[in-house]
């Protein structure tokens, strides 16, 4: 279970206030803080935005950039502990002045002296953590993909992007998978981590089984020449299915293509080892058929 983070009053936010512009926000609780030094007690937090373990043992993440902020403000706004942003991006991003949430405004100066990162979109949002899913909610869905071992954040990232593009529902996790919410992987996945759910099957690939028992067919991408080729596969009709994927060093390990029902490969020339796992997964998706309707999914159409 997660922890929980309960967010900040007004009051609390402005606690050690030092000098700084201040403004109003549609709600009438003030919002928008003028940030002149890295120590101020404010955004003591943003010091740790590089630090993956200290966010999470705290209930938190970091999101990074104008797009991926802008699309968490649309996905979980009431998540937002606080937002900083340089007078640059706060004058670019209208929606970050129409929220309730705490807004602090610095120099791209302050920014980097704290952070010791150079953001050079100009703006990153603290956020708690939500709840874990249980997979088990997840035995209605049509389109699924399960992850063995993809440790790297830019990989997985990627992934959900694909995820987001082809209307996948979720994105199962086995234990050694990374966290989606790491800040390279949702700054790689452009935001794709907060409209496509995930959860953790920490029974790694046993669990695969619940789904299976509901009529989820599970498909494993393999380079094995013995696998049935993607384009054979995708001619039969799939029904409810689950793409699993591996990493690209070793691939899936033998106990997950055991749980499978089926072992498909991309045909790939002969002095190429394996595709980068985001390809693979992008190819196959596409091979087995868009859930977007007319080349799009609405986002209230996920299930």
């Amino acid at each position: 279970m997660l922890n929980r983070v309960e967010p900040r009053s007004p009051q609390a936010a402005l606690k050690g206030c030092a000098t700084g512009g201040v403004k109003r926000g549609a709600t009438g609780v003030v919002v928008i803080h003028q940030i002149d030094r890295p120590d101020d007690p404010r955004i003591a937090g943003y010091a740790r935005v590089g630090d993956h373990g200290w966010l999470r043992d705290r209930g938190l993440f970091v999101a990074e950039g104008r797009l991926v902020v802008s699309r968490l403000l649309e996905a979980w706004p009431s998540a937002i502990e606080s937002i900083l942003v340089t007078t640059t991006a706060h004058a670019a991003l209208p929606a970050v002045s129409a929220t309730a949430t705490p807004v602090y405004v610095a120099e791209a100066s302050v920014l980097q002296s704290l952070t010791g990162i150079d953001f050079h979109r100009g703006c990153l949002a603290l956020a708690r953590r939500p709840q874990e899913i249980d997979p088990g909610s997840l035995l209605a869905s049509e389109r699924l993909i399960a992850l063995e071992g993809i440790a790297n954040p830019d990989n997985l990232g990627g992934i959900f992007r694909v995820a987001a593009a082809f209307g996948v529902r979720a994105v199962l996790l086995d234990p050694s998978t990374a966290d989606p919410l790491y800040r390279k992987a949702i700054r790689t996945s452009m935001g794709s981590v907060f409209t496509v759910p995930f959860a953790r099957l920490h029974d790694w690939p046993s669990g695969l089984q619940r789904l299976q028992a509901t009529g989820l067919d599970v498909a494993a991408l393999t380079p094995s020449v013995t696998a049935v080729p993607l384009a054979d596969f995708g001619s039969r009709p799939t029904g409810r299915l689950i793409l699993m994927l591996g990493s690209e060093g070793k691939g899936l390990g033998a106990a997950a293509l055991a749980a499978c029902d089926h072992q498909v490969r991309i045909p790939i020339c002969d002095d190429v080892d394996s595709l980068n796992v985001v390809v693979a997964a992008g190819i196959a998706l596409h091979a087995l058929g868009s859930h977007a309707e007319g080349g799009v999914l609405k986002r209230s159409d996920r299930s």
